[in-house]
Protein backbone atom coordinates (compact mmCIF):
# COMPACT_ATOMS: atom_id res chain seq x y z
CA UNK A 1 0.00 0.00 0.00
CA UNK A 2 3.01 2.56 0.74
CA UNK A 3 4.42 1.32 -2.58
CA UNK A 4 1.45 2.81 -4.25
CA UNK A 5 1.18 5.93 -2.63
CA UNK A 6 4.53 6.66 -3.35
CA UNK A 7 3.94 5.77 -6.61
CA UNK A 8 1.09 7.87 -7.10
CA UNK A 9 2.81 10.54 -5.52
CA UNK A 10 5.83 10.63 -7.78
CA UNK A 11 2.78 10.46 -10.88
CA UNK A 12 1.21 13.82 -9.37
CA UNK A 13 4.29 15.54 -9.21
CA UNK A 14 5.91 13.97 -12.26
CA UNK A 15 5.80 17.33 -14.06
CA UNK A 16 8.04 18.68 -11.20
CA UNK A 17 10.61 16.41 -11.58
CA UNK A 18 10.84 16.62 -14.74
CA UNK A 19 11.49 20.41 -14.75
CA UNK A 20 14.29 19.04 -12.56
CA UNK A 21 15.85 17.31 -15.09
CA UNK A 22 17.36 18.31 -18.55
CA UNK A 23 15.33 19.85 -20.56
CA UNK A 24 13.30 22.12 -18.69
CA UNK A 25 9.67 21.54 -18.94
CA UNK A 26 7.70 23.10 -22.28
CA UNK A 27 5.53 24.96 -19.72
CA UNK A 28 8.07 26.73 -17.86
CA UNK A 29 9.80 27.70 -21.36
CA UNK A 30 6.36 28.78 -22.86
CA UNK A 31 5.20 31.15 -19.71
CA UNK A 32 8.65 32.33 -18.91
CA UNK A 33 11.40 31.87 -21.74
CA UNK A 34 10.50 32.04 -25.21
CA UNK A 35 12.87 32.03 -27.57
CA UNK A 36 14.01 35.49 -29.21
CA UNK A 37 13.85 34.67 -33.12
CA UNK A 38 15.63 38.07 -33.85
CA UNK A 39 18.46 36.39 -32.92
CA UNK A 40 20.14 35.02 -36.15
CA UNK A 41 21.72 32.21 -36.94
CA UNK A 42 25.29 33.24 -38.05
CA UNK A 43 27.36 31.09 -35.27
CA UNK A 44 28.05 26.83 -35.55
CA UNK A 45 25.94 26.91 -32.57
CA UNK A 46 23.15 28.76 -33.73
CA UNK A 47 22.65 26.93 -36.72
CA UNK A 48 22.60 23.60 -35.36
CA UNK A 49 18.87 21.99 -33.82
CA UNK A 50 21.31 19.78 -31.91
CA UNK A 51 24.48 20.78 -29.77
CA UNK A 52 26.44 23.49 -29.75
CA UNK A 53 30.25 24.72 -31.31
CA UNK A 54 32.66 22.16 -31.23
CA UNK A 55 36.37 23.15 -31.12
CA UNK A 56 36.85 22.75 -34.97
CA UNK A 57 34.25 24.64 -35.40
CA UNK A 58 35.14 27.66 -33.47
CA UNK A 59 38.77 27.41 -35.10
CA UNK A 60 37.08 27.46 -38.60
CA UNK A 61 34.61 30.50 -37.40
CA UNK A 62 37.96 33.00 -36.08
CA UNK A 63 39.79 31.75 -39.03
CA UNK A 64 37.23 33.23 -41.27
CA UNK A 65 37.13 36.51 -39.66
CA UNK A 66 40.76 37.07 -39.59
CA UNK A 67 40.74 36.07 -43.99
CA UNK A 68 37.51 38.34 -44.76
CA UNK A 69 39.08 41.42 -42.28
CA UNK A 70 42.95 41.01 -41.62
CA UNK A 71 43.17 44.51 -40.92
CA UNK A 72 41.09 44.03 -37.80
CA UNK A 73 41.40 40.92 -36.44
CA UNK A 74 44.21 39.05 -35.08
CA UNK A 75 44.18 35.57 -34.07
CA UNK A 76 46.71 34.56 -31.38
CA UNK A 77 47.83 30.81 -29.65
CA UNK A 78 48.27 31.44 -26.28
CA UNK A 79 49.25 27.74 -25.24
CA UNK A 80 48.10 24.47 -25.14
CA UNK A 81 45.08 22.49 -22.86
CA UNK A 82 46.47 19.87 -21.05
CA UNK A 83 44.63 17.57 -23.72
CA UNK A 84 46.93 19.09 -26.23
CA UNK A 85 44.06 21.58 -27.89
CA UNK A 86 45.47 25.05 -28.80
CA UNK A 87 43.86 27.90 -27.23
CA UNK A 88 43.09 30.95 -29.48
CA UNK A 89 42.42 34.19 -28.35
CA UNK A 90 41.00 37.08 -31.33
CA UNK A 91 42.06 40.57 -30.95
CA UNK A 92 39.70 42.97 -32.56
CA UNK A 93 40.26 46.75 -33.35
CA UNK A 94 40.88 49.09 -35.98
CA UNK A 95 43.21 51.93 -37.51
CA UNK A 96 40.96 54.98 -36.36
CA UNK A 97 43.12 57.45 -34.95
CA UNK A 98 41.72 57.98 -31.29
CA UNK A 99 43.49 60.07 -28.90
CA UNK A 100 42.56 57.50 -26.05
CA UNK A 101 41.63 53.58 -26.27
CA UNK A 102 39.87 51.29 -24.07
CA UNK A 103 41.60 48.24 -23.93
CA UNK A 104 38.70 45.48 -23.16
CA UNK A 105 39.36 41.58 -22.22
CA UNK A 106 36.59 39.37 -22.78
CA UNK A 107 36.42 35.59 -21.96
CA UNK A 108 33.85 32.80 -22.15
CA UNK A 109 34.02 28.59 -21.78
CA UNK A 110 35.82 29.12 -18.28
CA UNK A 111 33.24 26.48 -17.33
CA UNK A 112 33.06 23.62 -20.10
CA UNK A 113 29.15 23.08 -19.62
CA UNK A 114 28.33 26.55 -20.19
CA UNK A 115 27.61 26.41 -23.86
CA UNK A 116 26.23 29.91 -23.77
CA UNK A 117 28.66 32.20 -22.92
CA UNK A 118 31.13 30.74 -25.75
CA UNK A 119 28.39 31.63 -28.31
CA UNK A 120 27.02 34.71 -27.28
CA UNK A 121 31.30 35.98 -27.84
CA UNK A 122 31.09 34.46 -31.01
CA UNK A 123 27.87 36.20 -31.65
CA UNK A 124 29.21 39.35 -30.41
CA UNK A 125 32.07 38.93 -32.46
CA UNK A 126 30.19 38.32 -35.83
CA UNK A 127 27.75 41.69 -34.91
CA UNK A 128 31.02 43.66 -34.26
CA UNK A 129 32.07 42.95 -37.75
CA UNK A 130 28.93 42.58 -39.95
CA UNK A 131 26.43 45.16 -38.35
CA UNK A 132 26.69 48.38 -39.41
CA UNK A 133 25.19 49.51 -35.90
CA UNK A 134 28.06 48.07 -34.06
CA UNK A 135 30.74 49.01 -36.55
CA UNK A 136 32.13 51.99 -34.64
CA UNK A 137 32.80 50.58 -31.39
CA UNK A 138 36.54 48.90 -32.59
CA UNK A 139 37.25 52.93 -33.28
CA UNK A 140 37.93 53.92 -29.70
CA UNK A 141 37.91 49.98 -28.36
CA UNK A 142 40.67 47.42 -28.65
CA UNK A 143 39.19 44.11 -27.60
CA UNK A 144 40.79 40.47 -26.92
CA UNK A 145 38.33 37.83 -26.68
CA UNK A 146 39.23 34.57 -25.21
CA UNK A 147 35.89 32.28 -26.49
CA UNK A 148 36.09 28.96 -24.98
CA UNK A 149 39.22 29.33 -22.09
CA UNK A 150 38.30 25.10 -21.01
CA UNK A 151 38.18 23.62 -24.20
CA UNK A 152 38.63 19.71 -22.60
CA UNK A 153 36.27 20.78 -20.14
CA UNK A 154 33.70 21.84 -23.49
CA UNK A 155 34.68 18.80 -25.40
CA UNK A 156 33.55 16.58 -22.78
CA UNK A 157 30.79 19.35 -21.72
CA UNK A 158 32.18 19.13 -18.46
CA UNK A 159 32.53 22.10 -15.67
CA UNK A 160 36.34 21.01 -14.62
CA UNK A 161 39.68 21.17 -16.77
CA UNK A 162 41.04 18.21 -17.19
CA UNK A 163 42.96 17.65 -13.59
CA UNK A 164 39.43 18.22 -12.29
CA UNK A 165 40.20 21.89 -11.03
CA UNK A 166 37.53 24.61 -11.55
CA UNK A 167 39.28 27.39 -13.54
CA UNK A 168 37.17 29.84 -11.77
CA UNK A 169 38.48 29.11 -8.80
CA UNK A 170 42.43 28.93 -9.94
CA UNK A 171 43.15 32.74 -10.71
CA UNK A 172 45.76 33.26 -7.69
CA UNK A 173 46.98 29.21 -7.05
CA UNK A 174 47.50 29.25 -10.93
CA UNK A 175 47.52 25.11 -10.76
CA UNK A 176 46.14 24.59 -14.57
CA UNK A 177 48.24 25.12 -17.20
CA UNK A 178 45.23 26.79 -18.92
CA UNK A 179 44.96 29.48 -15.80
CA UNK A 180 48.49 29.92 -15.99
CA UNK A 181 48.74 31.12 -19.97
CA UNK A 182 45.88 32.87 -19.66
CA UNK A 183 46.85 35.01 -17.00
CA UNK A 184 49.96 35.90 -18.71
CA UNK A 185 48.03 36.89 -21.95
CA UNK A 186 45.55 38.94 -19.37
CA UNK A 187 48.91 41.10 -17.98
CA UNK A 188 50.33 41.37 -21.53
CA UNK A 189 46.89 42.85 -22.76
CA UNK A 190 46.79 44.77 -19.35
CA UNK A 191 43.33 45.78 -19.99
CA UNK A 192 41.40 48.93 -18.60
CA UNK A 193 38.26 46.57 -19.01
CA UNK A 194 37.24 42.79 -18.44
CA UNK A 195 34.09 40.99 -18.85
CA UNK A 196 33.63 36.74 -18.13
CA UNK A 197 31.02 34.77 -19.39
CA UNK A 198 29.38 31.84 -17.57
CA UNK A 199 26.10 30.10 -17.53
CA UNK A 200 24.44 29.14 -14.10
CA UNK A 201 22.39 26.25 -12.95
CA UNK A 202 18.60 27.52 -12.59
CA UNK A 203 17.11 24.46 -10.73
CA UNK A 204 19.39 23.60 -7.68
CA UNK A 205 19.16 20.87 -5.45
CA UNK A 206 18.21 22.63 -2.54
CA UNK A 207 15.97 24.68 -4.72
CA UNK A 208 13.32 21.45 -4.26
CA UNK A 209 12.61 22.35 -0.08
CA UNK A 210 11.94 25.69 -1.08
CA UNK A 211 7.51 26.13 -1.60
CA UNK A 212 5.57 23.54 -1.74
CA UNK A 213 7.08 21.62 -4.68
CA UNK A 214 10.04 23.44 -5.39
CA UNK A 215 11.34 26.45 -7.41
CA UNK A 216 13.53 27.26 -10.22
CA UNK A 217 15.42 30.43 -10.63
CA UNK A 218 13.27 33.29 -12.73
CA UNK A 219 16.43 35.53 -14.31
CA UNK A 220 17.97 35.34 -17.33
CA UNK A 221 21.04 36.77 -16.38
CA UNK A 222 22.87 38.16 -13.45
CA UNK A 223 25.29 40.68 -12.68
CA UNK A 224 28.09 39.68 -10.65
CA UNK A 225 30.76 42.28 -9.91
CA UNK A 226 33.04 42.94 -6.91
CA UNK A 227 32.39 43.56 -3.26
CA UNK A 228 36.12 43.35 -1.99
CA UNK A 229 37.59 46.25 -0.16
CA UNK A 230 40.90 46.17 -1.46
CA UNK A 231 39.04 47.32 -4.69
CA UNK A 232 39.37 50.74 -5.12
CA UNK A 233 35.35 52.01 -3.62
CA UNK A 234 35.03 54.39 -7.29
CA UNK A 235 35.76 50.94 -9.73
CA UNK A 236 33.50 49.17 -7.57
CA UNK A 237 31.01 52.27 -7.82
CA UNK A 238 31.12 52.67 -10.98
CA UNK A 239 30.67 49.22 -12.34
CA UNK A 240 27.56 48.87 -10.64
CA UNK A 241 25.76 52.54 -10.99
CA UNK A 242 27.05 52.71 -14.67
CA UNK A 243 27.81 49.57 -16.40
CA UNK A 244 25.61 47.81 -14.48
CA UNK A 245 22.88 50.11 -14.43
CA UNK A 246 22.78 50.69 -18.08
CA UNK A 247 23.39 46.93 -18.88
CA UNK A 248 19.84 46.46 -16.84
CA UNK A 249 17.52 49.13 -18.74
CA UNK A 250 18.98 47.41 -21.83
CA UNK A 251 17.68 44.10 -20.38
CA UNK A 252 14.59 45.17 -19.75
CA UNK A 253 13.58 46.75 -22.16
CA UNK A 254 14.23 43.15 -23.84
CA UNK A 255 11.73 41.36 -21.41
CA UNK A 256 15.01 39.73 -19.80
CA UNK A 257 14.59 39.06 -16.34
CA UNK A 258 18.38 40.34 -14.30
CA UNK A 259 19.48 40.76 -11.08
CA UNK A 260 22.37 40.94 -8.90
CA UNK A 261 24.09 37.09 -8.92
CA UNK A 262 22.79 35.09 -5.62
CA UNK A 263 23.70 31.12 -5.22
CA UNK A 264 22.14 29.00 -2.63
CA UNK A 265 23.98 27.39 0.31
CA UNK A 266 23.00 25.25 3.62
CA UNK A 267 24.20 27.17 6.84
CA UNK A 268 23.53 25.47 10.01
CA UNK A 269 20.50 23.61 8.31
CA UNK A 270 19.27 26.39 6.76
CA UNK A 271 18.90 27.17 3.31
CA UNK A 272 20.21 30.75 2.92
CA UNK A 273 21.42 33.16 -0.09
CA UNK A 274 24.73 34.97 -0.52
CA UNK A 275 25.63 37.96 -3.39
CA UNK A 276 27.95 39.28 -4.48
CA UNK A 277 31.77 38.68 -4.50
CA UNK A 278 34.26 39.16 -2.00
CA UNK A 279 37.78 36.77 -2.47
CA UNK A 280 40.48 36.59 -5.21
CA UNK A 281 39.19 32.86 -6.65
CA UNK A 282 36.41 34.19 -8.68
CA UNK A 283 37.30 36.03 -11.83
CA UNK A 284 35.23 39.29 -10.83
CA UNK A 285 37.49 39.95 -8.07
CA UNK A 286 40.02 39.00 -9.31
CA UNK A 287 40.07 40.90 -12.36
CA UNK A 288 38.96 44.37 -10.25
CA UNK A 289 42.08 43.70 -8.28
CA UNK A 290 43.80 43.59 -11.12
CA UNK A 291 42.70 47.71 -11.65
CA UNK A 292 39.90 46.32 -14.13
CA UNK A 293 36.37 47.31 -14.40
CA UNK A 294 35.08 43.74 -13.68
CA UNK A 295 32.14 42.06 -14.31
CA UNK A 296 30.75 38.39 -14.29
CA UNK A 297 27.65 37.44 -16.43
CA UNK A 298 25.16 34.52 -15.36
CA UNK A 299 23.16 33.69 -18.05
CA UNK A 300 20.32 30.98 -17.10
CA UNK A 301 21.44 27.95 -19.07
CA UNK A 302 23.54 24.63 -16.92
CA UNK A 303 20.96 21.82 -16.88
CA UNK A 304 18.84 22.88 -19.41
CA UNK A 305 20.10 21.59 -22.89
CA UNK A 306 19.42 23.64 -25.82
CA UNK A 307 16.72 25.27 -24.49
CA UNK A 308 15.84 29.21 -24.97
CA UNK A 309 19.42 29.13 -26.35
CA UNK A 310 18.90 32.02 -28.97
CA UNK A 311 17.16 33.78 -25.89
CA UNK A 312 20.77 33.22 -23.62
CA UNK A 313 22.62 34.02 -26.47
CA UNK A 314 21.08 37.19 -27.09
CA UNK A 315 21.06 37.99 -23.04
CA UNK A 316 25.00 37.29 -23.24
CA UNK A 317 25.26 39.59 -26.30
CA UNK A 318 22.94 42.43 -24.50
CA UNK A 319 24.94 42.82 -21.97
CA UNK A 320 28.41 42.54 -24.32
CA UNK A 321 27.10 45.61 -26.74
CA UNK A 322 26.04 47.49 -23.52
CA UNK A 323 29.06 47.37 -21.76
CA UNK A 324 31.14 48.15 -24.63
CA UNK A 325 29.00 51.63 -25.50
CA UNK A 326 29.15 52.07 -22.06
CA UNK A 327 32.88 52.37 -22.18
CA UNK A 328 32.94 54.08 -25.31
CA UNK A 329 30.75 56.59 -24.08
CA UNK A 330 33.08 57.44 -21.11
CA UNK A 331 36.40 57.61 -21.94
CA UNK A 332 37.90 59.85 -20.70
CA UNK A 333 35.71 59.46 -17.28
CA UNK A 334 36.86 56.17 -16.72
CA UNK A 335 40.34 56.42 -17.37
CA UNK A 336 40.61 59.70 -15.38
CA UNK A 337 38.77 57.19 -12.52
CA UNK A 338 41.42 54.52 -13.36
CA UNK A 339 43.95 56.58 -12.26
CA UNK A 340 42.39 58.12 -8.76
CA UNK A 341 41.93 54.41 -8.36
CA UNK A 342 46.04 53.27 -8.73
CA UNK A 343 46.76 56.43 -6.03
CA UNK A 344 47.03 53.12 -3.63
CA UNK A 345 47.10 55.23 -0.32
CA UNK A 346 44.25 53.58 1.62
CA UNK A 347 45.11 50.47 4.46
CA UNK A 348 44.87 47.05 3.14
CA UNK A 349 41.98 44.89 4.39
CA UNK A 350 43.08 41.55 5.12
CA UNK A 351 39.38 39.98 6.15
CA UNK A 352 36.51 40.88 5.76
CA UNK A 353 32.45 39.75 6.39
CA UNK A 354 29.40 39.61 4.77
CA UNK A 355 26.38 41.62 5.61
CA UNK A 356 23.45 39.50 6.66
CA UNK A 357 20.00 40.52 6.57
CA UNK A 358 16.16 39.25 5.86
CA UNK A 359 15.33 40.21 1.55
CA UNK A 360 12.54 38.69 -0.75
CA UNK A 361 13.62 37.66 -4.26
CA UNK A 362 11.80 36.37 -7.05
CA UNK A 363 11.42 33.13 -8.19
CA UNK A 364 9.54 30.40 -10.36
CA UNK A 365 6.88 28.20 -8.38
CA UNK A 366 6.96 24.78 -10.04
CA UNK A 367 3.36 23.91 -8.83
CA UNK A 368 1.46 26.96 -9.71
CA UNK A 369 4.08 28.00 -12.59
CA UNK A 370 3.78 31.49 -11.03
CA UNK A 371 5.91 34.33 -9.95
CA UNK A 372 6.22 34.13 -6.32
CA UNK A 373 8.54 36.27 -4.06
CA UNK A 374 10.70 34.44 -1.63
CA UNK A 375 11.76 35.49 1.93
CA UNK A 376 15.14 34.47 2.19
CA UNK A 377 18.01 35.55 4.29
CA UNK A 378 20.79 37.07 2.49
CA UNK A 379 24.75 37.08 2.62
CA UNK A 380 25.84 40.30 1.14
CA UNK A 381 29.61 40.79 -0.26
CA UNK A 382 28.30 44.32 -1.83
CA UNK A 383 28.26 45.03 1.59
CA UNK A 384 30.99 43.91 3.30
CA UNK A 385 32.86 45.00 6.46
CA UNK A 386 36.15 44.81 7.51
CA UNK A 387 37.49 42.44 10.30
CA UNK A 388 41.27 42.72 10.05
CA UNK A 389 43.10 46.08 8.69
CA UNK A 390 46.44 46.92 8.00
CA UNK A 391 48.83 49.45 6.43
CA UNK A 392 49.92 49.32 3.05
CA UNK A 393 53.63 48.98 2.88
CA UNK A 394 55.99 50.37 0.28
CA UNK A 395 57.19 46.67 -0.56
CA UNK A 396 56.83 43.21 0.00
CA UNK A 397 59.81 41.16 0.54
CA UNK A 398 60.67 37.25 -0.80
CA UNK A 399 63.33 35.21 0.13
CA UNK A 400 64.19 33.46 -3.32
CA UNK A 401 63.93 30.13 -2.13
CA UNK A 402 60.31 30.95 -2.54
CA UNK A 403 60.82 29.85 -6.20
CA UNK A 404 57.33 28.36 -6.66
CA UNK A 405 55.58 31.70 -5.47
CA UNK A 406 57.94 33.82 -7.34
CA UNK A 407 57.20 31.89 -10.39
CA UNK A 408 53.28 32.51 -10.05
CA UNK A 409 54.24 36.00 -9.57
CA UNK A 410 55.80 36.50 -13.06
CA UNK A 411 52.63 34.55 -14.43
CA UNK A 412 50.18 36.94 -13.06
CA UNK A 413 52.71 39.46 -14.51
CA UNK A 414 53.45 41.29 -10.84
CA UNK A 415 56.55 43.63 -11.00
CA UNK A 416 59.15 42.56 -9.33
CA UNK A 417 63.08 43.96 -8.01
CA UNK A 418 65.66 41.40 -7.62
CA UNK A 419 68.39 42.10 -5.03
CA UNK A 420 71.74 41.97 -6.36
CA UNK A 421 73.94 42.18 -3.45
CA UNK A 422 74.00 41.51 0.11
CA UNK A 423 72.07 43.72 2.09
CA UNK A 424 70.25 44.43 5.12
CA UNK A 425 67.01 45.91 5.37
CA UNK A 426 64.26 46.40 8.47
CA UNK A 427 61.33 44.95 8.14
CA UNK A 428 58.29 43.61 9.72
CA UNK A 429 57.78 39.89 9.93
CA UNK A 430 55.18 37.49 10.48
CA UNK A 431 55.28 35.10 13.51
CA UNK A 432 52.66 32.34 13.22
CA UNK A 433 50.53 32.39 16.91
CA UNK A 434 47.80 30.29 15.56
CA UNK A 435 47.83 27.52 12.78
CA UNK A 436 44.90 25.43 11.82
CA UNK A 437 45.29 22.87 8.33
CA UNK A 438 42.92 20.18 9.35
CA UNK A 439 40.52 21.11 6.27
CA UNK A 440 39.24 19.24 3.39
CA UNK A 441 40.72 19.53 0.60
CA UNK A 442 40.14 22.70 -1.70
CA UNK A 443 40.86 22.55 -5.47
CA UNK A 444 43.50 19.57 -4.40
CA UNK A 445 44.92 22.22 -2.16
CA UNK A 446 46.11 21.56 1.71
CA UNK A 447 44.79 24.92 2.78
CA UNK A 448 45.82 26.72 6.02
CA UNK A 449 44.53 29.42 8.68
CA UNK A 450 46.92 31.36 10.55
CA UNK A 451 46.56 34.43 12.42
CA UNK A 452 50.60 36.57 13.01
CA UNK A 453 52.16 38.98 14.70
CA UNK A 454 53.90 41.58 13.43
CA UNK A 455 57.73 41.52 14.96
CA UNK A 456 60.02 44.46 13.74
CA UNK A 457 63.41 43.29 12.66
CA UNK A 458 66.32 43.58 10.49
CA UNK A 459 66.95 41.25 8.08
CA UNK A 460 69.98 40.18 5.65
CA UNK A 461 69.01 39.99 2.24
CA UNK A 462 71.13 37.95 -0.69
CA UNK A 463 71.44 38.29 -4.13
CA UNK A 464 68.51 36.74 -5.97
CA UNK A 465 65.91 37.43 -2.69
CA UNK A 466 63.62 40.11 -4.79
CA UNK A 467 61.17 43.38 -3.46
CA UNK A 468 57.53 43.28 -4.63
CA UNK A 469 56.76 47.21 -4.77
CA UNK A 470 53.23 47.98 -4.05
CA UNK A 471 53.57 51.11 -6.20
CA UNK A 472 52.03 49.28 -9.20
CA UNK A 473 48.73 48.94 -10.99
CA UNK A 474 48.19 45.22 -9.40
CA UNK A 475 48.89 46.54 -5.97
CA UNK A 476 45.24 45.61 -4.52
CA UNK A 477 46.04 41.50 -6.25
CA UNK A 478 49.53 41.87 -4.33
CA UNK A 479 47.89 42.47 -1.07
CA UNK A 480 45.68 39.60 -1.27
CA UNK A 481 48.30 37.16 -2.10
CA UNK A 482 50.98 38.52 0.32
CA UNK A 483 48.78 39.29 4.07
CA UNK A 484 49.21 35.70 5.42
CA UNK A 485 45.44 35.58 7.07
CA UNK A 486 43.79 36.66 3.68
CA UNK A 487 41.87 34.10 2.43
CA UNK A 488 43.51 33.75 -1.02
CA UNK A 489 47.05 34.34 -0.04
CA UNK A 490 49.89 31.86 -1.24
CA UNK A 491 49.73 30.77 2.96
CA UNK A 492 45.99 30.26 2.94
CA UNK A 493 46.68 28.59 -0.04
CA UNK A 494 49.45 26.01 1.22
CA UNK A 495 52.02 27.33 -1.27
CA UNK A 496 54.06 28.49 1.38
CA UNK A 497 54.08 25.63 4.06
CA UNK A 498 54.67 26.72 7.53
CA UNK A 499 52.87 25.88 10.96
CA UNK A 500 52.23 27.29 14.65
CA UNK A 501 55.77 29.93 15.79
CA UNK A 502 57.21 30.20 12.59
CA UNK A 503 58.55 33.65 11.18
CA UNK A 504 56.99 33.55 7.78
CA UNK A 505 59.44 34.26 4.52
CA UNK A 506 57.72 37.05 3.22
CA UNK A 507 58.21 40.42 4.89
CA UNK A 508 56.54 43.98 4.73
CA UNK A 509 58.81 46.60 4.04
CA UNK A 510 57.59 50.20 5.11
CA UNK A 511 60.32 52.40 3.84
Amino acid sequence: MIRVFILILFLFNSDYIISQLNPQSKKVTNTFFQDFEEIQAVTPGLKKKKGFTNYEELISFLNKFSVKYPEKVKIKYIGKSQKGKKIPILYLSDNHKSKNKLKVWLQGGLHGDEPASTESLLYTLHMLLEDKNYLHLTQKLELAILPMANIDGFIKNKRYAANSLDLNRDHTKLMAIETQVIKREFAEFDPHIALDFHEYRPYRKDFAQLSSFGIASIYDLMFLHSGNLNVPKNIRTIVDTLFVKNAKVELDSLGLTNRHYMKSDKILGEIQFSTGSNTARSSSNFFALNGSYATLFEIRGVGIGKTSFKRRVGSGFSVATSFLQTAYDNIDFLLDELDLANKHSENIVVTSERSVYNDTILAIDLESNQIIKLPIIMRDAKKSKPILERSRPVFYALKSNNLNVIKKIDNLGIEKIEIKSDTIIQVEKYLVVNFKNDFKPYEKMKMQEVQTEIINDKIKFTEGDVLIPLEQKKSNLIVELMEPEAPNSFISFGIMKTNLEDILTVYRINN
